[in-house]
């Protein structure tokens, strides 16, 4: 086998000394443009993860880079001026020359030459005369670029600036110090990397850099090499505290933007992409060079797996992909955290901690409570103290996670977080609900959960999605949802109505017959802000006058009249999802030229007449909700300044509660799916507004409820599949957190977990001599000096 290898750096050497260990007839060219000694960064931080793989992989590397590791398990934050450490991550670190040497001096040990300050010759030529070529040649890929169109190459440009320095002040941990300056605020992630050294990297979002004047030096015009002297003699100033009398140490430091380089596949033809050249993954959960350890790890495992060179390059795609997924989804929600930094200066220096720890969605209550069960006890009882304070929590009530704890809006007080979200059944008979609604909504709340809500509930007969829908503009209908609330009222659960009109998503055939698909016959008419269509086969609905909007109103007044009278203790506006309201709120649908469309505040106007009308005939003691779609997931449709405003507009209008989902208001939606993935818009608007928020969109596990709730990105946590997959969600989750909640009477012999099948049997003492405690890693980083 021949082998080209372009790009000497740690995942380039790396991959060429694990292939001649296994198989040292293995003919192995490599090129590196640079001189041996040249590196640009400082330190290189592992995870215990990536250090099992290459200790097992190659011991000899991993022994020679555990002579230089700085070790470690705090991490902390300085907001403030107030510090939290937070104990039980691990790291390992050493510098980044140290670890090219490392690298060199293993690859001469298998006769590996490489030849540095060389251009490698044309890739082409290299496909053409070797077996394999392998393209490292980092962020700036030349190769990848020519061949971007084959691998399915996407750059996303972010907004924050970073700059990559060194300090001579040795930190014990890794440090995060937040900085609130007169320009706005800034960042600084360090971290040791032996016992001279720490690297020292200043990020803080453009807008903020450019109103300190760091954009007076243009990075472009700076030679490679040559470092922005100018704003690293600023930054000496602004963080002196944080330097604590140290210096900043310069290579090639300049700002730069971060880019998130995605990859469809990793492979073309022979030719195939490792490292930075194949993926970059924000440094604040990781370092590259980590990722490009394991990019060779595993394809140097696949081709001596694999019976040819294809299978390989095959199972290499097929296994790395998924993992840098992962990686680059959790690095995606960290940079996009740190990018909206300045939303969190009004937390609390402890809910701050916890945010920004958990904030890539890897590391979550339950997560950090076995890392430092000290500081989320303390967290707990902050929050508990918090919530009190704002009246939020009646006083009294004693500390337990967060999703347990009540939450009060108006006169009404929810016994904990968790909320059964709003789903359309589709199983009611001219508008009127069901023995079927009774037992669905009753299970839930016989579940624990502490606010149930009913599908969206029509305004009128033509303001149903389907035939199957239930409304609220007739006297039975209002009588057979006091039934269902009268019954919910005997548990410990509240139950919400959502009140809407479909809009010109109408007349559509039941979920599970066709999904938004036009009725092939028993039609009724529909009316939208325009003539628009949602779909290319849907009916067009007619554009609404003004008379229309009286009369809509009207309706939305006597079916909220109906819900008072039915005892529903909150009313949800339903403004999301395309239909009525929310198709006047977004440009997708809303392409009016009169004073209800063109600016938000137009698009606001029919909206906000609907709320406050809504709100006048609704009972002052009972709160309202306002469900929205914070995004279209289209590039013409609502920003996230419009999305603010929309939830700042409800809010001065007397919204108790902003319901934030996203989505569903135009067919060329692309939704970035994910666990949690709507939570991030929940988050903006409870921070920037100032509002209550419910979080909704594949939320499923006890464990990111607690989370969401005890970083302040939303209030309560509604749930809707979990909920269909076990009507008993709450009471389980506070079963397995050993959490007391009241369980119905009838159920009280149940509410202990049973046991498992099967039991594990009692293990045998297998060791004469238990492990010393004196190998963990240090807390602290504290080399003899």
């Amino acid at each position: 086998m021949r082998i080209a290898v372009i790009g000497g750096g740690p995942g380039g050497l790396y991959f060429a000394t694990l292939v001649r260990q296994l198989d040292p007839s293995v003919h192995i060219d490599i090129w590196e443009r640079n001189a041996p000694d040249d590196t640009f960064g400082f330190g290189v931080v592992f995870s215990d993860q990536t250090l099992a793989g290459i200790k097992a992989s190659d011991p000899g590397v991993f022994a020679a880079m555990s002579k230089s590791f700085a070790y470690w398990d705090d991490i902390d934050i300085t907001f403030r001026d107030t510090v939290f450490t937070i104990g039980g991550n691990g790291f390992a670190a050493m510098s980044r020359k140290q670890l090219l040497k490392v690298l060199q001096d293993r690859a001469a040990e298998y006769g590996l030459s490489v030849q540095y300050r060389t251009e490698a010759p044309d890739v082409g030529q290299l496909m053409a005369g070797y077996d394999l070529v392998i393209a490292s040649d980092g962020i700036n890929s030349a190769i990848r670029e020519r061949f971007a169109e084959n691998f399915g190459t996407t750059v996303d440009p972010r907004l924050c600036k970073f700059m990559w320095l060194g300090t001579d002040t040795v930190y014990e941990a890794f440090e995060f110090f937040v900085e609130h300056t007169q320009w706005g605020t800034m960042q600084v992630h360090a971290y040791p990397m032996d016992d001279k050294l720490s690297t020292f990297i200043v990020e803080m979002h453009e807008d903020v850099w450019r109103r300190a004047g760091f954009d007076a030096v243009d990075a472009a015009s700076l030679p490679p090499g040559v470092s922005d002297v100018e704003s690293i003699e600023r930054l000496k100033v602004i963080f002196a505290k944080a330097l604590q009398g140290g210096s900043l140490l310069a290579n090639n430091s300049k700002w730069v933007s971060f880019r998130t380089i995605r990859n469809r596949t990793l492979v073309y033809k022979n030719l195939v992409l490792l490292g930075d050249a194949a993926h970059t993954a924000h440094f604040s959960i990781g370092s590259g060079t980590k990722l490009a350890m394991e990019d060779s790890l595993a394809l140097a495992a696949c081709l001596f797996e694999q019976p040819t060179i294809d299978a390989a390059l095959k199972a290499y795609d097929e296994e790395r992909l998924p993992v840098i997924k992962s990686t680059q989804r959790a690095a995606q929600a960290s940079l996009e955290w740190f990018e909206e930094l300045d939303q969190y200066q009004g937390q609390d220096a402890i809910q701050f901690t916890f945010n920004l720890m958990t904030r890539s969605r890897r590391i979550t209550y339950d997560n950090l409570k076995q890392r430092d069960p000290q500081f989320v006890q303390q967290l707990d009882d902050w929050f508990l103290a918090d919530q009190i304070r704002r009246g939020r929590v009646p006083a009294g009530t004693a500390s337990v996670p967060p999703m347990f704890l009540p939450f009060t809006m108006r006169g009404l007080t929810l016994p904990n977080r968790v909320v059964v979200s709003a789903m359309d059944m589709y199983s009611a008979v001219d508008g009127v609900p069901a023995d079927f609604h009774k037992v669905h909504l009753g299970a839930r709340a016989l579940g624990g959960a502490g606010l149930v809500m009913t599908e969206m509930v029509c305004t009128s007969s033509e303001g149903r999605i389907t035939p199957g829908c239930t409304g609220l503009w007739s006297e039975e209908q209002q009588h057979a949802w006091k039934s269902i609330v009268d019954f919910v009222h005997t548990t410990a659960a509240k139950i919400g109505v959502q009140l809407g009109h479909s809009g010109r998503k109408g007349s559509t055939k039941l979920m599970w017959e066709g999904i938004d698909q036009p009725l092939d016959s028993g039609n009724w008419p529909l009316i939208g802000p325009s003539a628009l269509p949602y779909l290319e086969v849907s009916q067009v609905p007619r554009e609404m006058t003004r008379a229309d909007m009286d009369a809509v109103k009207q309706e939305f007044i006597e079916a909220t009249q109906r819900a008072a009278a039915a005892g529903f203790d909150l009313l949800e506006l339903h403004c999301a999802h395309g239909y009525l309201l929310s198709s006047f709120l977004t440009p997708v649908s809303n392409r009016r030229t009169d004073e209800y469309g063109g600016s938000v505040t137009n698009r606001l106007r029919f909206p906000l007449e609907v709320f406050d009308a809504v709100r006048a005939a609704w009972p002052s003691d009972r709160p309202m909700s306002v469900r929205i779609s914070a995004s279209d997931w289209v590039s013409d449709g609502l920003s996230v300044e419009d999305s603010v405003a929309i939830a700042e507009a409800f809010t001065e209008h007397g919204a108790d509660l902003i319901d934030v989902s996203t989505g569903q208001t135009t067919p060329a939606a692309k939704p970035d799916y994910g666990r949690s993935y709507q939570t991030p818009y929940a988050d903006r608007i409870r921070n920037r507004v100032g509002v209550a928020t419910m979080a909704v969109g594949s939320i499923s596990s006890a464990d990111d409820v607690n989370t969401i709730i005890a970083a302040g990105r939303a209030d309560l946590c509604a749930l809707g599949r979990p909920h269909l997959f076990d009507p008993a969600w709450t009471l389980h989750a506070a079963a397995d957190q050993e959490v007391s909640v009241p369980w119905p009477v009838q159920y009280r012999a149940g509410r202990r977990k049973p046991p498992a099948g099967r039991a594990e049997d009692p293990k045998p003492r297998l060791e004469l001599v238990l492990p010393s405690q004196n190998q963990e890693r240090p807390s602290r980083w504290r080399p003899s000096r």
